[in-house]
C-alpha cells in the first residue's frame, strides 16, 4: 500500500502527530490508536516522531505548534461539546497537512462539511446521528479510509488496525512488526475490510432493496451472479440498482461485488492453507491471471506476495 501524502510527511523531522482526545481514557478507540503510535515513537528512535495529546479545549487554544498529522478522537456523538466548539476543532484540524477523525470525531468532521466528496469510514452506530450537512460525504462500510489528506476510522478495535497501518506507511514494515509483536497482534486488517453490520444498520428498513442486493452478493461468492440477475432477484431494474449503489455506496454494483470477492480471497490467503488456485476458484475466478490482476489492482500486490507475507510474519 502506498499513500503519497503520508510519504511526504516522513520527510519532516521530527514528525509531529497530534491526537485530540475528546473521549474516555480507557476507551478502546483511544487506546487502540494511541498505544501503537506511542510504541512506534520508541522504536524509530529519538527525534523522529513526537506523539502529542491535547484535550479539545487545549487544542483550540494552542495555535503555536505546527502539527503534521492531526486526528480528532471521540467515542460519543456529543461528548459534552457545544456546536461552536466543534466548529473550532474542525477548523484547527484542517490547518494540518494531513488530518482526520476516529469514532465520533468522524461524525463531527462530516457534519461540519469537512468530508464532502471524501470516502469516509463512520461507525455504523452513528449513522442515525448524521446531519443533513454531511450528505456529500461518501460513507463507506469500511473499517477505515485513507482518502488523500483526510483519514477516517470507525474506532473500536479498528483503531489498532488503523494505527498499525499508519506506522507501516510512515516508518515501514519492520517498525510495524516490532509494534505488532509488543502488542501481540497477529494480523492487521486492511482499509478495504468492512464493519460487519454497517450496511444493515445504516440502511435496514430505509433501503431494503440495497441490503437485499448486497446479501445476494455476499452469499454468491464462488459462483457470482450477473448485475442483471442481482437486479431481477432484488425486484429492481439494472438502472435502479446502479443508482442505489452509486448514491449510497459510491460504487457500481459490479465493482462492489468484485471487491467483496477479492476481500474474501485475501482473507482465505491469510487465514487458510488453500492453494492460490483454490482460493481463486472459491471466490469466482476461473482464470488465474484474471484473479492475480484484479487482486493486484485492489491491494497493490499479487496473491502469491500476499501469501508470502503471511508466511514471513
Amino acid at each position: 500500500m502506498q499513500h503519497p501524502e503520508l510519504t511526504r510527511l516522513v520527510q519532516e523531522l521530527p514528525l509531529r502527530v497530534l491526537l485530540v482526545h475528546a473521549g474516555e481514557s480507557d476507551a478502546l478507540s483511544w487506546s487502540g490508536l494511541y498505544q501503537p503510535l506511542r510504541l512506534a515513537a520508541k522504536f524509530v528512535g529519538p527525534g523522529r516522531l513526537h506523539v502529542d495529546v491535547r484535550s479539545p479545549d487545549k487544542f483550540v487554544a494552542d495555535s503555536q505548534h505546527p502539527w503534521h498529522l492531526v486526528l480528532l478522537v471521540a467515542d460519543e456523538a456529543q461528548a459534552g461539546l457545544r456546536p461552536a466548539n466543534v466548529r473550532l476543532l474542525v477548523e484547527r484540524c484542517r490547518a494540518a497537512p494531513v488530518w482526520g477523525g476516529v469514532g465520533a470525531g468522524v461524525l463531527w468532521l462530516a457534519d461540519a462539511g469537512a468530508l464532502n466528496g471524501v470516502r469516509t469510514a463512520l461507525p455504523w452506530a452513528l449513522y442515525p446521528d448524521v446531519a443533513s450537512s454531511a450528505d456529500q460525504a461518501i460513507f463507506t462500510p469500511h473499517l477505515y479510509e485513507l482518502d488523500g489528506n483526510r483519514l477516517t476510522c470507525c474506532g473500536g478495535a479498528a483503531s489498532i488496525d488503523f494505527a498499525l497501518t499508519l506506522v507501516e506507511l510512515l516508518f515501514g514494515a519492520d517498525v510495524q512488526a516490532k509494534v505488532k509483536e509488543t502488542l501481540c497482534v497477529d494480523r492487521v486488517r486492511g482499509p478495504e475490510e468492512r464493519q460487519r453490520v454497517a450496511l444493515q444498520a445504516r440502511f435496514g428498513m430505509l433501503q431494503p432493496k440495497l441490503t437485499e442486493a448486497v446479501t445476494l452478493m455476499e452469499t454468491n461468492i464462488e459462483e457470482p451472479l450477473s448485475t442483471d440477475e442481482i437486479a431481477q432477484l432484488s425486484g429492481l431494474s439494472r438502472r435502479q440498482l446502479e443508482r442505489l449503489f452509486k448514491q449510497y455506496l459510491g460504487s457500481l454494483p459490479s465493482r462492489y461485488y468484485l471487491e467483496l470477492r477479492l476481500q474474501r480471497a485475501r482473507q482465505l490467503l491469510l487465514d487458510t492453507n488453500y492453494s492460490i488456485v483454490q482460493v481463486g476458484l472459491m471466490c469466482g475466478f476461473s482464470s488465474g491471471s484474471h484473479f492475480s490482476t484484479a487482486f493486484g489492482a485492489l491491494f497493490g500486490n499479487t496473491p502469491r506476495e500476499e501469501r508470502q507475507r503471511k508466511l514471513s510474519n
